[in-house]
């Protein structure tokens, strides 16, 4: 069975005071959660004060973003040499957001899922439509064509060190959640991709989560589809409480 999966991205919020703080709260909910990987992804200038909070603790670290270069003159990039020196075990690429607002590519989140691989670090790769290609029924096309572009080229092997994230953009930070039955649909279909495109037991290995709009109220219903193994949680991850009760939703 593949061990559960929850990790809360923390988008731009959290001053590292801020951090140090809902670090901390998170400690005390989670110690003595089992049977679920967790992990947090605070910004970058958080990294060190989490991982410092984290010592000897469940609880895993994770970084928004990552540049494939491993060192040169860009400015304001951030490297995979760095977050693993750091402590930092997991890396979210291609999320909508970095899609939508900084023009990310299936070329560009597939360099930098590549980075991840070679330093050892743990990818979430994101996949997902917006509303406009739903409406346009257009998801699985979508799906396709992000699965395809950004995981193009991978062994069997380094695809079962990757995590993917499917993200209905229409469900993010709007409320909105797809129900159930809907994220299993697209769960098995990039199931059913992996397969075709590697083995079946590449497929049956690598963890899909979801993403958008998870809630404590919706976790148990999400975790019960046969291919639904976690949750890429936003908003709900800002707040110990709410974070804590998915956590623990998810064990199965």
């Amino acid at each position: 069975m593949r061990k559960p999966i929850i990790a809360g991205n923390w988008k731009l919020n959290k001053t590292p005071h801020e951090a140090i703080l809902l670090t901390d709260e998170l400690k005390r909910e989670l110690v003595d959660v089992e049977g679920v990987d967790i992990v947090l992804c605070p910004p970058f200038i958080d990294l060190a004060d989490v991982k410092e909070a984290l010592i000897d603790h469940n609880i895993a670290l994770g970084a928004q973003n990552l540049f494939w270069e491993d060192a040169g003159a860009f400015t304001g990039e951030i490297s995979a040499p760095m977050l693993k020196d750091l402590g930092v075990a997991y890396v979210i690429i291609g999320h909508s957001e970095r899609r939508q607002y900084f023009h990310e590519t299936n070329e560009t989140v597939s360099k930098r899922l590549r980075a991840a691989l070679k330093h050892g670090l743990n990818p979430i790769v994101c996949v997902g439509e917006n509303l406009a290609q739903r409406e346009a029924n257009q998801t699985f096309d979508i799906i396709k064509d992000h699965c395809e572009g950004s995981l193009k080229g991978l062994s069997a092997e380094e695809m079962k060190k990757v995590v993917l994230a499917y993200e209905p953009v229409w469900a993010i930070g709007t409320g909105k959640t797809a129900t159930p039955a809907q994220a299993q649909e697209v769960h098995a279909f990039i199931r059913q991709w992996l397969a075709r495109t590697f083995d079946e037991g590449t497929a049956g290995h690598v963890r899909i989560q979801y993403g958008g709009s998870v809630t404590p109220d919706n976790i148990a219903a999400l975790m019960a589809q046969p291919d639904i193994d976690g949750a890429l949680v936003g908003g709900a991850s800002l707040k110990a409480p709410s974070f804590a009760a998915i956590v623990k939703g998810a064990q199965k």
